[in-house]
């Protein structure tokens, strides 16, 4: 949809959806997966040997999905639709929804699925939710029947500059029942449009090929991530095998649900906040960013680099990680009466709204290396007094001086090998691989045979 202005009853609210460049009816399947330049930035094909996104549900509350498109058959799941009370099949003419679908989770076709389109999570399903905002409450009713009927992640590519309390209360409920909302900055060029700017979503930006931001991506101090959002191909079109090209934070949005579906199924055990934690850790900035103090208003975090996320070694964190905690969940209130979410860790939710900063981790990695060492000199001391104990008990067995009950030997007697567990060592993070050149420069962390002669925006370390 090209940026439609509708109407919400309490205000203006448009489509923070893909600009439509081009559509055709059906492509070459060749050229349509050459052209989708985001999975070659990303090394697709390494990421797919760590997480493919099974199991994993994500909803996308959208125009309606065509489930029969060819590269979505099988992956979509009839949710509800909240437009006109009937099938969640768009509307003639409306592939919005399809195509940000597709960006998630479609699977290709033909032999090993080589031909049409590839979503970033393949093995995800889709809970197909139509919905266009129009009501009081914004996305609120939709948001919350997704947290209800089985999705971990939530990706709303709309939105506008409305904020409703309900839409607020729903996107708190998702996080408080540990679901990630992620939702499209806008494409204006201006503030924020909501749901993304609600606390406790994650507000995506748009980003070049090069990385760059682009130039209509909204900005602001809600925007945590971006990601591609330029010249994206996806599912689209009457046809059941139809494709289109677009940018927008749409697009933006969807890459990075997807990403967090692949994070869901590879650390089913994280919180939504550890894995947004992992998505943020792990971003990248293109040289022309560098220095840039983080979050930034346009790039949040930086772009994410879906690879460097599954495989890096990164502490879970806090229970919410970078998120900004809705009131609800630091005072218990309007979230069902059960108050914040209990950190599995057993360290305090962060409730700042932002990650750690470099100088709060540092000490945070100082006080846990301290707290290390102290554990293995513990434990060398008791390793040494037990030694020590022995060759004493040795050197009087020798002499025949020992020849009391309980001596080595004697029903009851000796010592065991000491099986303590061996001293912690300090975590060393690994440098990140540099990205293998899509068009001459890729900043989005692919990996490589060989490094390319200047390489930049690897993603920060």
């Amino acid at each position: 949809m090209a940026f439609t202005p509708t109407l919400r009853s309490v205000g203006g609210v448009v489509l923070a959806g893909a600009l439509i460049l081009a559509a055709a009816p059906v492509a070459s399947a060749d050229q349509t997966r050459e052209d989708q330049w985001p999975l070659k930035a990303f090394d697709a094909a390494s990421i797919w040997k760590v997480s493919k996104g099974k199991g994993v549900t994500v909803a996308v509350i959208d125009s309606g999905v065509n489930a029969h498109h060819v590269d979505l058959s099988g992956n979509v799941i009839e949710g509800k639709d909240f437009i006109d009370g009937g099938s969640t099949a768009p509307a003639p003419g409306d592939d919005h929804g399809t195509a940000m679908a597709s960006i998630i989770a479609a699977h290709g076709h033909g032999p090993a699925g080589a031909d049409g389109v590839m979503g970033l999570a393949p093995d995800a399903k889709i809970l197909d939710i139509r919905d266009d905002g129009h009501r009081d409450g914004g996305f609120a009713e939709s948001i919350r029947y997704a947290v209800d009927h089985g999705a971990s992640v939530i990706n709303v590519s709309s939105g506008g500059a409305v904020k409703t309390e309900q839409e607020a209360d729903a996107v708190a409920y998702a996080l408080r029942k540990n679901v990630v909302v992620v939702a499209a900055s806008g494409n204006e060029g201006t503030e924020v449009s909501y749901p993304a700017g609600h606390p406790g979503a994650v507000a995506v930006g748009g980003v070049k090929n090069n990385g760059e931001i682009w130039e209509g991506s909204n900005s602001g101090p809600q925007v945590l991530l971006a990601a591609p959002g330029t010249s994206i191909v996806s599912a689209g079109g009457q046809a059941n095998a139809a494709y289109r090209s677009g940018t927008g934070t749409s697009d933006s949005s969807a890459f990075v649900a997807a990403a967090a579906a692949l994070l869901r199924a590879k650390f089913p055990d994280l919180t939504a906040g550890q894995i947004v934690n992992r998505l943020t850790r792990t971003a990248g900035l293109p040289a022309s960013a560098k220095g840039t103090s983080l979050p930034d208003e346009h790039y949040g975090y930086g772009f994410i680099q879906p690879l460097a996320a599954l495989t890096r070694d990164v502490p879970a964190g806090s229970t919410y990680g970078p998120l900004a905690v809705p009131e609800s969940l630091k005072t218990g209130q309007n979230d069902g009466g059960q108050g914040a979410t209990p950190d599995p860790s057993g360290a305090a939710p962060n409730t700042t709204g932002g990650a750690m900063s470099d100088d709060e981790q540092a000490a945070a990695d100082r006080k846990q290396v301290i707290a290390l060492s102290v554990i293995g000199l513990v434990g060398l001391l008791v390793l040494a007094l037990i030694v020590f104990v022995i060759v004493r008990i040795a050197r009087r067995n020798k002499g025949g001086g020992d020849d009391r009950p309980g001596g080595p030997g004697a029903p009851g007697g000796g010592y065991q090998q000491y099986g303590g567990p061996q001293p912690p060592q300090q975590y060393q993070p690994q440098p990140q691989q540099q990205g293998n050149p899509y068009a001459q420069n890729n900043p989005y962390g692919g990996q490589q045979q060989t490094p390319p002669p200047s390489s930049w925006g690897s993603g920060r370390q």
